[in-house]
């Protein structure tokens, strides 16, 4: 399915507000998926689609990650094990839900991510407290509930970032910075695999993943200079609210 000039140019805009959001709230998702929706792509294909543009950006971020990630091999093998089966889990589960249950699910899972934006607890307070929790090793249930995580990163994936961020705060017992390095590496590995799942066995729309996969890597980069000068829990919250008000309109349009 070619896109027009316009759409093509929608998509890059897109992209780049997706790059955006993604740094400041971890919820691409919310502004690349209503585009594709745009363009006429129904819900599962545009989904599709979404998450082989979004593989992108995950490179990216885990480039400009190494400093931080020096020396945590070992340590991330459980992590990124259990992005890789959660991830394929959750693109396996996507291409066997049916069309218009997915398309009624959509807005249910947009909702809930907008909400974890929004009551999400800043990320120096979870530091603080898995800091204090933390012992020698990482704790048993940290590779479980990544790759619980990772299932819905290969299902849907809005705010799955967001998740895995404060998963690892809390887990890991590491700073912002490390932590954000694990969620890197892990949330890329669940797109990866389940992006070339998709790309065997879905409909990816290729003329649509060029400008949506341009416009976040542009926006990815300018995302840290934006949250360098920007109050970022007003953007967050204010992020949240507009996922909230897009999550009312689709279910609308869905349960009509």
């Amino acid at each position: 399915m070619p896109v027009t000039v316009l759409e093509w140019a929608l998509l890059v805009l897109a992209g780049v507000g997706a790059g955006l959001s993604g740094s400041i709230a971890g919820l691409a998702s919310l502004v690349s998926y209503p585009a594709l929706l745009a363009t006429g792509l129904p819900p599962v294909t545009a989904n599709v689609t979404n998450t082989v543009a979004l593989v992108l950006t995950s490179v990216g971020s885990v480039s400009a990650s190494r400093p931080e990630l020096s020396g945590q091999g070992r340590r991330l093998l459980p992590l990124v094990a259990g992005g890789v089966l959660g991830g394929a889990a959750g693109a396996g589960l996507l291409l066997v839900t049916p069309a218009e249950a997915f398309e009624r699910l959509v807005p249910v899972l947009i909702g809930a991510a907008a909400l974890a934006i929004v009551l999400q607890r800043p990320p120096r307070e979870l530091a603080a407290e898995g800091a204090r929790r933390h012992g020698r090793r990482d704790p048993w249930w940290l590779a479980a509930g990544t790759a619980l995580v990772a299932v819905y990163g290969g299902y849907f994936g809005a705010a799955a970032g967001v998740l895995l961020l404060a998963l690892f705060l809390l887990g890991t017992g590491e700073g912002l910075p490390r932590s954000n390095a694990f969620k890197n590496v892990v949330l890329g590995v669940a797109n990866a695999v389940a992006a070339v799942g998709f790309v065997v066995l879905a409909p990816v729309v290729w003329s649509a993943v060029l400008p949506l996969a341009l416009g976040c890597l542009a926006g990815g980069r300018l995302g840290p200079r934006v949250v360098r000068r920007a109050p970022q829990a007003l953007l967050r919250r204010l992020i949240g609210l507009a996922g909230l008000g897009l999550a009312v309109v689709l279910a609308l349009d869905a349960y009509r």
